[in-house]
């Protein structure tokens, strides 16, 4: 606490001479006035406060300005699960990374160079696209996977019934149900089955004039198990409607890591007419929906008024391309995952951390695909286990507020902090080391109450 004689308030200095400090001003450049002035009047109420001395008020201010003028902080998601959605699902591949750099700018996304006109929308997003499921007659993009089943559902089923098995009416995530989510395109949801059971016959028996097509849903994040029976993608295609079928994940083709996971390859050959699925998920790139199928289905879709208000902005088309013809994305890579790479990296980041005094061990772990994909399926995995008490300083220390290293996030287990390796990268070592290593400081005095305590936790249990 510094001693302040006399009116603290005429001993700080004024906005505008703080905001004069060169490196403040060039900050203004960087992040904008206000974060700046915003910097500036938190220093000057520490310094009223006594925390610090009016002559420091400006390092203060430099220290405590944001890296960036948005406020997404860069995060290493050591949780075991791949594709978490509260840390923004896939990770961008660099190459993906890149286009978005890239389009940042002006760009020819309806402009064609060659001839001076304008051009088709993310011609090569959706060329590549077309590519990578040679199965579909043509493909759309929309900006998710849930608009991609409103406008499915507007254009081809608007006044109508969509059939959907009792055992499909999931939930999405955030309290959005897919029935309800289908009812507001102004379709009539026609239930069959029930929750284990649904059968072809079933089907078959509701369809009439009525009928805009046969929905199929892939139950991404559950499994009902026991007594069931499910009608096959096949199946359905003999019943002479359409039938759309949402995959969720993004699997294109299918993978040896998830065999069990539906893919729009697969549904496609299937007979499906159309499929939809995430961008964000399985495939690794940004966040889209993904439709695929008929010629003539996709292009009533594409040319729907619906259509224009989910189409996708220039970001996602560069980096969706990108995702598709750039090298592997993390996602991909981390599936193609070597366990005992895996473990070989636990144990020589535990080795460092252990050999800076932290309490720290490799342990075998389980990871999980997570995004709604693959439920249930584990995934062979190693962590580094650390004392419970980092946890906060990884996600809110001084180093992550100033932008020096990404806030790390794992999972507690058995009053242990575990970093799954699963979804980091091995360039990413160097930076989850550096976290931790920072992390212990702020925590040494907590560090040194639990020191005692020995390095376990099996990390059986994926981060929900």
């Amino acid at each position: 606490m510094v001693t302040l004689v006399g009116d603290a308030r005429r001993l700080v200095p004024r906005t505008d001479a703080i905001l004069a400090d060169p490196r403040l001003v060039a900050a203004q450049g960087r992040l904008g006035r206000s974060l700046v002035r915003e910097a500036v009047r938190q220093a000057q109420h520490r310094a009223r406060q006594g925390e610090i001395g009016p002559d420091e008020v400006a390092d203060a201010a430099v220290a405590a300005l944001p890296p960036l003028a948005a406020s997404l902080t860069r995060v290493l998601n050591a949780t075991g699960v791949l594709l978490h959605t509260n840390l923004g699902r896939a990770p961008l591949s660099a190459a993906a990374a890149d286009a978005l750099t890239a389009a940042a700018g002006c760009t020819d996304l309806e402009f064609d160079l060659a001839t001076g006109s304008r051009g088709r929308r993310g011609a090569a997003m959706l060329a590549a696209l077309a590519a990578a499921v040679p199965q579909a007659e043509a493909v759309h993009v929309v900006n998710n996977n849930a608009a991609a089943l409103v406008l499915a559902a507007t254009a081809l089923a608007a006044g109508s019934e969509i059939v959907l098995s009792r055992g499909e009416m999931i939930e999405i995530g955030d309290r959005f149900r897919l029935p309800e989510l289908l009812a507001s395109t102004g379709a009539r949801i026609r239930e069959v089955g029930s929750t284990n059971r649904t059968t072809v016959a079933d089907y078959a028996a509701a369809i009439g004039p009525q009928t805009g097509f046969i929905l199929k849903v892939h139950p991404s994040n559950y499994r009902v198990e026991g007594f069931t029976a499910a009608a096959s993608v096949a199946d359905l295609a003999k019943l002479g409607v359409p039938v759309v079928g949402d995959i969720g994940s993004g699997l294109l083709a299918p993978h040896p890591a998830v065999p069990d996971e539906p893919d729009a390859a697969s549904w496609l050959r299937a007979g499906a007419d159309l499929v939809t699925a995430s961008g964000d998920k399985l495939l690794g790139g940004p966040q889209a929906g993904l439709i695929l199928g008929r010629a003539d289905l996709v292009s009533a879709l594409a040319r729907h008024p619906l259509a224009r208000a989910l189409r996708v902005d220039k970001l996602t088309v560069a980096a969706l391309e990108a995702t598709l013809t750039g090298p592997p994305t993390p996602v991909a890579r981390a599936l193609a995952s070597d366990p005992a790479a895996l473990a070989e990296r636990a144990a020589a980041l535990a080795g460092r951390l252990a050999a800076a005094g932290i309490d720290a061990g490799p342990v075998a772990s389980q990871a999980a695909v997570g995004g709604g994909g693959a439920p249930g399926v584990p995934l062979p995995s190693a962590a580094v286990s650390v004392p419970e008490s980092l946890a906060p300083a990884l996600r809110t220390g001084p180093g992550v507020r100033a932008g020096r290293h990404p806030a790390v996030i794992g999972r507690l287990t058995e009053g242990r902090l575990l970093l799954d390796l699963y979804a980091i990268g091995p360039a990413e070592d160097e930076a989850l080391a550096e976290a931790v290593l920072a992390a212990a400081v702020l925590a040494a005095p907590v560090l040194a109450v639990d020191g005692d305590r020995p390095a376990s936790g099996n990390g059986d249990r994926p981060c929900r």
